[in-house]
């Protein structure tokens, strides 16, 4: 099929490179501006736009879509090409714009959106990451036929995979972007043949996957460890959960923590004990144990390598 793609992050690009391995014909990608990126803040273009430069694809960088917003001529020159490719769809991923009606409504079968969960459970921003700090079993990916609402358009193709016990939002990233590249080319197939219905989502079971905040990093030891456990793993790699130990005057990075069954006998946040297998602290409910952990302007250490060059003394 003849096609337009409009995504950003590496989840996106995996979907693009899918797409172009099956043969389909993309004329266009329209993908956010370059963003300043590292220690020396460098314009760098996003995972989407490296594939599709790569490929030799047209890209667009509009800041809006909408032509009654803040970057009208943006949103005008971007229509107009929209208009000139003349796509039969639009393949949407984690694109970060909002599509107005006038764009869902250019190609001939309408856009397609990729969409990290189980529809409509966790539409939003951070799909995700919210499926394991809520510990749900498993997640998917949902292609949907999208409307002018916040992931409330029609279900066209749904796949579910489980979450593992102690798997990272990153790890899971990976394998929902996998997924999400092989479910689009599948909807394609099957939508060129006629043969895909049109589900509307059902309104019993909606959740928001609200979008990440810093504030949200910092690890609150009153709440149950299973709960601290499970935000450990939903916030690695972005943008990593904190705790202030004592003896440092920064809070440390906690990239990998589980939850024991022990009862604590402590107030929360108090260090238990350090050794070679973990940090153990105590929670409003349970133990908390940190094995993997970073000082502030230091690499990722696991424990045992940790506690030799921490000195636990008044806290920071």
């Amino acid at each position: 099929m003849r096609l337009a793609f409009a995504g950003t992050p590496e989840f996106a690009r995996v979907a693009l490179k899918a797409l172009l391995a099956a043969g389909h014909e993309i004329v266009l990608v329209l993908t956010q501006p370059d963003r300043p990126a590292g220690r020396g803040l460098k314009l760098t273009p996003s995972p989407v736009k490296t594939e599709a430069q790569a490929a030799g694809i047209s890209v667009i960088q509009p800041r809006s879509l909408r032509l009654d917003g803040k970057f009208p001529e943006e949103a005008a020159q971007a229509h107009e090409s929209l208009r000139g490719a003349n796509v039969d769809a639009m393949i949407v991923a984690a694109y970060g714009l909002i599509l107005p009606q006038s764009v869902l409504d250019m190609p001939r079968f309408g856009c397609l959106n990729i969409h990290a969960s189980l529809l409509p459970r966790w539409r939003g921003a951070a799909p995700i990451q919210r499926a394991i700090e809520a510990g749900d079993g498993e997640t998917g990916v949902t292609i949907m036929q999208m409307d002018a609402g916040l992931d409330t358009g029609d279900m066209l193709l749904k796949e579910a995979i489980p979450i593992g016990p102690d798997q990272t939002a990153g790890e899971l990233h990976d394998r929902l972007a996998a997924l999400g590249g092989e479910l689009i080319v599948q909807a394609l197939s099957r939508l060129e043949a006629g043969e895909l219905v049109a589900t509307p989502q059902p309104e019993d079971g909606v959740t928001y996957a609200a979008k990440l905040g810093k504030a949200e990093a910092a690890l609150d030891c009153t709440r149950p460890a299973d709960e601290l456990a499970r935000r450990v793993r939903a916030f690695n790699p972005v943008p990593g959960a904190t705790l202030r130990l004592p003896g440092l005057a920064e809070p440390v990075k906690v990239w990998r923590a589980r939850a024991l069954e022990t009862q604590a006998g402590a107030a929360p946040g108090s260090v238990l004990a350090a050794g070679p297998e973990g940090i153990d602290v105590a929670t409003g409910r349970g133990v908390l144990r940190l094995t993997e952990l970073q000082k502030a302007g230091g690499k990722r250490q696991p424990v045992d390598v940790f506690v030799r060059g921490w000195q636990p003394g008044a806290a920071g």
